[in-house]
């Protein structure tokens, strides 16, 4: 019975670890600037948007939208200017394509 508690409280800890990301109206409101490439060699990293909180993991690039601010492990911004931001992200159709491609931007999502 412990040994299941156990294991329920480290997987809702790694699941609360994952890439729930609130996409904020406002630069100020953001930790990050992201900038969306149609591009995947420009990225920085290529994102996977899953409907599924249960699917998200560790900062592997699989984002989680979520409607409520309270909820997010980061605010992001969506900017227009590729100057502007500190993130250029692309994202893809196959969860099997996420992932970083410039490990020095990685700690944006840490």
């Amino acid at each position: 019975m412990k040994l299941q508690i156990l294991f329920i409280l480290i997987l809702s800890a790694i699941t609360m670890q994952g890439q729930i990301i609130y996409p904020t109206d406002f630069k100020s409101e953001a930790n990050i600037k992201v900038y969306v490439t149609e591009f995947k060699s420009e990225s920085d990293l290529v994102v996977y948007k899953t409907n599924f909180k249960s699917e998200i993991s560790p900062n592997d690039g699989i984002w989680y939208f979520t409607t409520f601010k309270s909820e997010a492990k980061k605010n992001i911004y969506f900017t227009k200017f590729k100057s502007e931001a500190d993130l250029i992200v692309y994202f893809t159709s196959f969860k099997s394509e996420s992932g970083w491609r410039n490990q020095k931007k990685q700690h944006l999502l840490d």
